[in-house]
């Protein structure tokens, strides 16, 4: 059975960021591994996603991506299913009744939701799409629906932590010099990236009311998350993908 982890920031809302728990899929990615990409059966993704969309809004259409790491955000016009997923990074919705959702395994996966406009967003925040702007071109949309952004609270799901993520001295030099406060000395040449805190830096700084962090490192906890990084090192074959949900009920 899914076990997903909650934020009591969107209590009232359902919502989701789903774990590895349940699910039926076997192998290095055994679980409820929810992604396209990651060489698993299409049935058996299928039947994770179905389950983990009933631990949020049981019975309910999943709307999700085919995410490239991009800027883009779509808005929930009319649904699609999984063979028609549109192409972007973030989707937004003021309808009721249907689960939007993304993927990760490292990257930030942020839940938005302005309850007064009715209006809620999900999106999926690695580096480069955080530094492309997706987090603020989901505000933005959600304000084209009706939101207002000094309302809007946002959640950051399990994401890779500052001390796993090490990277090199040309990923430093891609940010300018006030995001230096996300990167800690590391070994010589190396340094530590808080994904979390930029993610949620970008949030603040475009005006999001409040932002949480469940403070969950996927890379650091092989029995609850997926993790592209940890995969790599370890040589597996493959990865798999957690999924975060949120719908208007």
């Amino acid at each position: 059975m899914a076990e997903p982890v909650f934020s009591t920031l969107l209590a009232d809302v359902p919502h989701g960021f789903m774990t590895r728990a349940g699910g039926v899929s076997t192998g290095v990615t055994g679980g409820l591994q929810c992604g396209f990409g990651a060489g698993d059966d299409p049935a058996a993704v299928a039947a994770n996603r179905r389950e983990a969309v009933d631990a949020v809004l049981p019975g309910a259409p999943l709307l999700a991506l085919h995410q490239v790491h991009s800027p883009d955000v779509v808005t929930v016009r009319e649904a699609w299913d999984d063979d028609h997923r549109p192409t972007a990074d973030a989707v937004v919705t003021d309808r009721r009744g249907v689960v939007i959702g993304v993927v990760t395994a490292d990257c930030a996966p942020v839940l938005f939701a302005d309850r007064n406009a009715g209006v809620v967003g999900a999106a999926h925040a690695g580096w480069r799409g955080a530094y492309g702007g997706v987090l603020e071109n989901t505000v933005e949309a959600m304000e084209a629906l009706g939101a207002r952004r000094e309302r809007i609270v946002a959640v950051i799901g399990p994401t890779i932590a500052q001390p796993s993520y090490e990277v090199d001295a040309s990923f430093r030099a891609q940010f300018p010099d006030e995001a230096a406060r996300f990167f800690a000395p590391g070994q010589p040449g190396r340094w530590q990236f808080d994904l979390p805190a930029y993610v949620a830096a970008r949030m603040l700084a475009c005006g999001v009311a409040q932002v949480d962090d469940c403070r969950l490192d996927t890379y650091a906890d092989p029995d609850r998350f997926y993790s592209f990084r940890r995969a790599t090192h370890r040589g597996e074959p493959n990865y798999g993908r957690q999924l975060s949900l949120i719908a208007l009920a």
